[in-house]
C-alpha cells in the first residue's frame, strides 16, 4: 500500500516502510456546527419564489435578491447567526431559525417580522411544514411542533441537541439527535413510535430520502444506514470513510443512492443493498449536500470551495471555484444555478456554460469563523519500519506515529485529475531511540525531511 501525507512526499523513500494499520479515533463530541462565528459567509441554502431568491447569512441578516439582476430588494437583521436554516414558505410568509434560539415568521414581500417563537438554545437547521404545523429541532434537545401563528402544540425531548431537519412521511415525523438516535414520532401527537440507535451523534440539514419504505441517513460513526420506516429495523449499513458523516443526507436520484463523506469521497450505491457502484474523490470534505441531479450530472459543493459536476458514471465533468467553503445545497432554476459560499457571496451561474451572471456580496466581507475540519478526530498509523542504512536488517520495531492532521488519500478507482494541497503542515516525527539516535524533522522552508543529532 502506498502511503502519502497529503500532497507532499513523506520523505521515507530511503527506507522500507510497510503500513500496518491506520486508526482514526473520535476524541470528543462533534460541536463544530455550534461554533460558527459572525461573518459574511452563507451557510443557508437559497430558495426562489416569485422571481426573488431568499437566503440567510452568518451576518445575522436574511436577504431578498432579484434573480435576474442580483439586486438587493430588502434585508432584515435577526438576533443571531443564521447557519443551515433555509426559508420554509407558507404562502407569502416564511419561517427561518437562528442561533438566538428563535424561529422567525417573516413576510417575504415586505421583510417584516410577523412573530417569533423562542426555544432554549440555538437553531441550526430548517424545519418542515405540513397540515398547518411547523416542525423543527433545537440545541435545547427538543423537537417542536408549533402552529402557523407561533403557538406551541407539542414538544418531544431527546437526549441531546437536535441538529436535524425533520422529514414528514405518511403522518409520521423522522428526526435525528446528538443522542445517537433516529426517532420516528407521530406527527399529530409527538408520541414516539420507534427509535434506531447508531454509534454516534447525527447532523442533517437536508430532508431524509425515503424510497420503497426505506429511510436513509448517516451518522458521525462514519456509516450510512438504511432502515425500515415502519418498524425501525436495520436493512443494511455501509462505512463511508473514517472521519464521520455530517450535515448531508444520502440522496436517491434516478434510483441511485448518492452520499458524500468528510473524507472527500462521493459514493454511488445500490439503495436496496448498499452495494457500491463507484467512488469519486473530490479531494476535500463533502458536507451538507443533497446532490442535485441535472440531466446526467450530479452537482455538489465541497469544503475547498469547488462546485463539482460529476457524471452518473463517476467522471468529473467540470468544476467552478469560489473563494470559500460550499456547505449549502445548490438550487437550479430556469437554466441557472444559485448557491452561496463562505467567501461572503451568493452566485448565479449559467448552468450550460458555467459563466458567472452575477455575484451578490453580503453585508460583511469577512468570512465567518469555524473550527478546523477534523479537530474531533485523532489519527495514528502503526507501522513496521526497517531502516537498512542505519541499523541491522534484523532490528526493526512496530511503532505508532500520530498523523491527526494529515490527509489520507483514497486508493480507490475514480478520482479527480486535480490535486489539492494539504491544509496542514507537518511539524515533526521522532523515530524511537533504540532504532536511531536522531530526529527526523520536516522543514517547511526547504520542503524536505532532515536528520538532526539528538
Amino acid at each position: 500500500m502506498d502511503f502519502e501525507f497529503g500532497s507532499f512526499d513523506s520523505g521515507f523513500s530511503d527506507f522500507d516502510v510497510d503500513v500496518e494499520k491506520i486508526t482514526v479515533t473520535k476524541i470528543k463530541t462533534y460541536d463544530r456546527i455550534w461554533k460558527i462565528g459572525m461573518g459574511g459567509s452563507i451557510d443557508s441554502s437559497p430558495v426562489i419564489k416569485n422571481g426573488v431568491v431568499y437566503f440567510g447569512c452568518c451576518d445575522h441578516h436574511v436577504y431578498a435578491v432579484e434573480i435576474k439582476t442580483g439586486k438587493e430588494l430588502w434585508r432584515i437583521k435577526l438576533d443571531g447567526v443564521i447557519a443551515d436554516s433555509t426559508p420554509i414558505f407558507n404562502d407569502d410568509i416564511f419561517f427561518i431559525g437562528s442561533f438566538d434560539g428563535k424561529i422567525y415568521a417573516i413576510n417575504s414581500i415586505s421583510g417584516k417580522i410577523e412573530w417569533t417563537f423562542q426555544t432554549g438554545d440555538s437553531i441550526f437547521v430548517s424545519g418542515a411544514l405540513e397540515n398547518g404545523k411547523f416542525y423543527f429541532g433545537s440545541k435545547d434537545k427538543n423537537v417542536y411542533c408549533i402552529s402557523l401563528e407561533g403557538k406551541e402544540i407539542w414538544r418531544f425531548g431527546t437526549g441531546g441537541p437536535v441538529a436535524s431537519m425533520p422529514r414528514l412521511f405518511e403522518g409520521r415525523i423522522y428526526v435525528t439527535s446528538y443522542d445517537h438516535n433516529m426517532y420516528c414520532l407521530d406527527a399529530e401527537t409527538g408520541k414516539e413510535i420507534w427509535r434506531f440507535r447508531t454509534g454516534d451523534e447525527m447532523v442533517n440539514d437536508i430532508p431524509f430520502s425515503i424510497h420503497d419504505d426505506i429511510i436513509y441517513f448517516a451518522s458521525m460513526d462514519s456509516f450510512v444506514y438504511a432502515v425500515d420506516v415502519n418498524n425501525g429495523k436495520l436493512i443494511w449499513r455501509k462505512k463511508t470513510g473514517n472521519h464521520g458523516n455530517s450535515g448531508g443526507t444520502p440522496t436517491i436520484r434516478n434510483g441511485i443512492l448518492y452520499h458524500g463523506s468528510r473524507d472527500g469521497i462521493l459514493y454511488s450505491l445500490n439503495p436496496k443493498t448498499g452495494e457500491e457502484f463507484w467512488q469519486f474523490n473530490a479531494g476535500s470534505a463533502i458536507i451538507d449536500q443533497s446532490y442535485v441531479l441535472y440531466e446526467d450530472q450530479i452537482i455538489f459543493g465541497s469544503e475547498d470551495g469547488n462546485l463539482f459536476s460529476v457524471s452518473t458514471e463517476g467522471k468529473e465533468l467540470w468544476r467552478f471555484r469560489t473563494g470559500g467553503k460550499i456547505y449549502n445545497e445548490p438550487l437550479i432554476y430556469e437554466g441557472k444555478i444559485y448557491f452561496g459560499s463562505w467567501d461572503c457571496h451568493l452566485y448565479c451561474l449559467d448552468i450550460k456554460t458555467r459563466k458567472l451572471i452575477w455575484r451578490f456580496a453580503t453585508s460583511i466581507q469577512v468570512p465567518s469563523s469555524k473550527p478546523p475540519l477534523n479537530e474531533v478526530f485523532k489519527t495514528e498509523v502503526k507501522i513496521d519500519t526497517r531502516v537498512d542504512d542505519f541499523a541491522s536488517k534484523e532490528r526493526y520495531k512496530e511503532k505508532t506515529v500520530s498523523v491527526t492532521n494529515y490527509q489520507i488519500e483514497s486508493e480507490y478507482s475514480t478520482t479527480s485529475e486535480y490535486k489539492t494541497e494539504s491544509d496542514y503542515d507537518v511539524q515533526w516525527v521522532v523515530l524511537e531511540e533504540n532504532i536511531l539516535m536522531e530526529e527526523l524533522i520536516w522543514t517547511s522552508k526547504t520542503s524536505q525531511w532532515i536528520f538532526q543529532q539528538r
